[in-house]
């Protein structure tokens, strides 16, 4: 489904249908941008359908308590805080969220790894996938990283090689759509045979339910630098959602999670020796290559 074609469904009929009166609670921030698709990547979107839940659920599951309002929300902040910082993550389970999404089939592999949800995926078996292929901007086409497996080095292409890149690309998406096409009206292949010939840059779309504990795990991993540059898109929109939707658990988040780092025993043993004046190096630490440019880079050693 196209964005045009969801402001062809009327997008405020579905908003309207949605106005009825309800004794639970909700987030007037989400409830604005309900069925409203945002924008991802060229092709793609991410909207939300449904949810349930807010900062409240979390603070009234933690405290088990029912039919008693909500304490100050400074001093719910304060709890939600002690719950991310402490890792107690059922109070968390208490919220949902289920979000339409239409992404790139290499996306979709790599997003459907979190295990914890639960998706429903539009079926190429039953129906034809449409012409839209992902192409990547020119700025983030570059060369294998030398030294991580997964990802790009940082040395950008220069532009007219990136644009022989992007055309080859082009081409190639448009070869195999036209294959598609023939197997399907030429040949009258079945559409679970005929699909096989397409690439995963082609768009899918999906349903996708996960409570907002893991949610954030996923949010956690995806969001990261070292994340692939296409989901983490898709994750950085996500990640204002829960913005909207459970302010108080978003701060908790980002001050507790995302912006957090892990560390081995061995790895604060070097830091205490590094701020008591001992000279670290690589040599004396007993760590490893990786290790030892996760520490420095983390901690600004050198």
């Amino acid at each position: 489904m196209s964005l045009e074609e969801l402001s062809d469904v009327s997008i405020d009929d579905l908003r309207n249908k949605c106005r009825n009166e309800t004794a639970r609670g909700s987030s007037r921030e989400l409830e604005d941008i309900l069925y409203k698709p945002i924008k991802v990547l060229d092709h793609g979107f991410i909207r939300v359908v449904d949810y349930m839940g807010t900062d409240a659920s979390i603070v009234q599951a933690a405290r088990v308590s029912y039919g008693r309002g909500t304490k100050k929300t400074q001093e719910d902040q304060g709890l939600i805080n002690y719950l991310m910082r402490h890792g107690h993550t059922t109070p968390f389970e208490m919220c949902e969220l289920k979000l339409h999404v239409k992404l790139p089939i290499f996306v979709m592999r790599q997003w459907i790894r979190h295990r914890t949800a639960s998706t429903n995926e539009y079926s190429s078996r039953y129906s034809v996938l449409h012409n839209e292929f992902y192409l990547p901007e020119v700025d983030q086409i570059a060369r294998q990283s030398t030294f991580r497996r997964q990802g790009k080095s940082e040395v950008p292409l220069d532009s007219a090689r990136a644009l022989e890149i992007l055309e080859i690309l082009k081409c190639a998406n448009g070869d195999a759509y036209e294959k598609y096409s023939r197997l399907l009206d030429d040949f009258s292949l079945t559409r679970e045979l005929a699909r096989t010939v397409l690439p995963v840059s082609i768009y899918t779309e999906m349903y996708w339910k996960i409570d907002l504990h893991n949610l954030l795990h996923f949010l956690k991993l995806r969001t990261d630098f070292h994340s692939q540059y296409e989901i983490r898109c898709y994750a950085d929109v996500i990640l204002g959602i829960v913005k909207r939707w459970t302010p108080c658990a978003y701060e908790a988040f980002v001050n507790y999670r995302q912006e957090s780092v892990s560390v081995a025993g061995k790895c604060v043993d070097i830091v205490n020796r590094a701020l008591k004046g001992e000279s670290v190096c690589r040599e004396n630490s007993g760590l490893s290559d990786g290790e030892w440019r996760d520490l420095t880079e983390t901690f600004h050693l050198e």
